[in-house]
This record gives structure tokens, sequence and C-alpha cells, in this order.
């Protein structure tokens, strides 16, 4: 979506939680372009230095459906990166559920009545994870498997997602979502900070502390960087005809063992700080922890990256050295 026309102006792209790591990071990225640009957040969002988008702040309590349809109002698409406060931890905390359900049942009945360039339906692009499948049923996870979520936040997940297909089949949004991987890197803005696993890792390592698992280090995990999912979003808008109406992994496809990848954490802010290594040691895990904590998962975007030409460039190590270098404040 680089050009448009609603009565010759360009496309208005609207953010909601434009103040998440994930959030600030698409909004970075679809500031590149000319468009017009809406971020939503219940706190003010920072306007992206030397955007070539017009760019619009808006504080709104997204739970309330009149901000909402307010927020959303004349928007050719909208991007939705909104989540309960405290993440996919506090998914079973009062208010999670409608945070990360009710909010998509709202958004799609206030875009019903919405026609954007052409009178075609609004997009919606969603932020799911590639956790909805729950317990991987296989290596890789390439999205034609099957749902079983395990956990509440997966559910909440898969439920929204749900939503937003029933809804795109209805003619009343066109909607993509997108599963998310394991996502680390540093803030796009000031303030937004991964509050991820890598993230709290090199925050152990900086304070001199050991990385700990929970496992003998050899379960993997897919990491993206954090540019290249907002890359993901913004190649999205720009093909939505054949991505419409389904949901789509994204990842590197590489399944890097978590051991390995700590221990590059644990030299990357050796070599920054001029410390020896901290250790990293496997401890006994807490009993309620979900059987897909202990679970290898790997990704093939081959379907995203056939429709868009997607495909990963942040090398891993670059991106652990960015994200030790954003979190040591340097």
């Amino acid at each position: 979506m680089t050009t448009g026309t609603r009565n010759g102006a360009r496309p208005l792209i609207t953010v909601l939680g434009a103040t998440g790591f994930i959030g600030s990071a698409v909004m970075t990225r679809l500031a590149r372009r000319e468009v017009r640009l809406r971020a939503v957040a219940r706190r003010p969002a920072a306007r992206p230095i030397g955007a070539l988008a017009d760019t619009e702040v808006v504080t709104a309590d997204l739970m309330d459906r009149d901000a909402l349809a307010a927020a959303v109002h004349g928007s050719d698409a909208v991007v939705h990166l909104l989540l309960c406060e405290g993440g996919w931890r506090a998914a079973d905390q009062p208010g999670g559920e409608r945070v990360n359900v009710g909010v998509m049942r709202d958004l799609v009945e206030v875009l019903r009545p919405v026609r954007g360039a052409a009178g075609a339906p609004p997009i919606v692009v969603y932020g799911g994870a590639a956790s909805q499948v729950g317990v991987p049923p296989r290596e890789p996870l390439d999205g034609t498997e099957t749902d079983r979520p395990a956990t509440v936040y997966d559910r909440q997940k898969t439920a929204a997602e749900r939503v937003l297909k029933d809804a795109t089949e209805a003619g009343w949004v066109r909607g993509v979502s997108l599963r998310l991987p394991t996502v680390f890197g540093e803030g796009a803005t000031p303030g937004t900070a991964d509050r991820g696993v890598v993230a709290a890792m090199v925050r152990r390592a900086l304070a001199g502390e050991p990385i700990t698992m929970w496992h003998d280090g050899t379960v993997r995990r897919d990491l993206v960087h954090i540019a290249d999912v907002a890359a993901a979003f913004a190649v999205a808008l720009d093909h939505p005809d054949g991505l419409v109406g389904n949901h789509w992994l994204l990842g590197a496809g590489r399944g890097d063992a978590l051991g390995d990848v700590f221990r590059m954490v644990a030299r990357s802010v050796a070599d920054r700080t001029g410390t020896a290594p901290v250790p990293v040691t496997s401890v006994e895990p807490p009993s309620d922890a979900p059987e897909t904590d202990f679970r290898s998962v790997t990704i093939d975007s081959a379907p995203f990256r056939s429709v868009t030409g997607w495909r990963p460039l942040v090398p891993l190590r670059e991106g652990l050295d960015r994200t030790v270098a954003a979190l040591a404040g340097t």
C-alpha cells in the first residue's frame, strides 16, 4: 500500500498498539512511505523522525468502542498489534480476554460500513503467534497444522484470529493474520524495550548474573529480529490479494538452539563490557511451566515468502549485538 486514493488522498494506515515493541517498529517502517499514518495507543506515540508519512498521533482507550471507532475512522488499512498490559503473561488476568479478543470483535464491527479505495473493505493485518498451534506436531511448521492452543494467551489469539477470518468471509474487512515467531531486538523508539526471553537474558548478563535455562539448551526457537518482523507487516499491506483470509507463519527457518543463543548473548555482553562471559546454566523449571517451553520450533515461511518476497535479513549475531548495545544504553 504505497499509493492510494481515498478522494485522491494518500492512503490512511492506522496502527493500534503503536507504542508497543512491535507496534513502534511497524510505525517506524511505515513512516518511510508517502502515506497517512495514524498511531493509536493509550499513551502518546512518538512521531518517527524524518518521516515521509503524514503522521497523526491519537491517544485512546480502545476498550471503549466509540473511541475505537473514532480511532480507525476513514482507515484504508488497520494494523492490529494491541496486547493487554503485561503481554502474554497477563492473558488470564481480569480484562485479558477483553483486550485480546473483545477489541477484535469491536474492530471488525466498526469497520463493517467502511469502504476504502475503489469501494474495497479495509485491510486488517493482525499480529498473531506461531504458538497458537500448541505443542508443535512436527518441524518445521508451515501453517497447515491443526491448531491446538495450549495456553490462555494462545486460545485468545486464536479466537481473535477466528473473528477476523469470519469477518473476512462476510465481506466486512480483508483480514490477514501474521503469526509471529520469537521476536527480539532493540526498540525502535525510546521506552519501547523488548520484554521477551532474549532481552531478559541480555539484562541478566549485563547485571553480571548467570543466564538460566529450564532445559539442557538443545531446545530450539525460530528467532527473527524486530526489523524483519516490521518489514513483514509492511509487505503484507502491499500484497493483500494473495494473503487475505488466511494466517501466515513468519520465521527464519533456522531453529536456533537456545543454549547456543544464550552463549552468544554472554559473549556479546562480555565484548561490550570487557568482562568475562557470564555462565549459562540449567535450572529446575517451575511446576507450572507449559509443555511448549520444552519443545523445539522451526518455521517454514515459504508460503508467505512466495506471495510477498519477504525474508529475514538481519543475521542472528548482528541482531543480538544490536540488542545488547541498546539495552546497555550505548
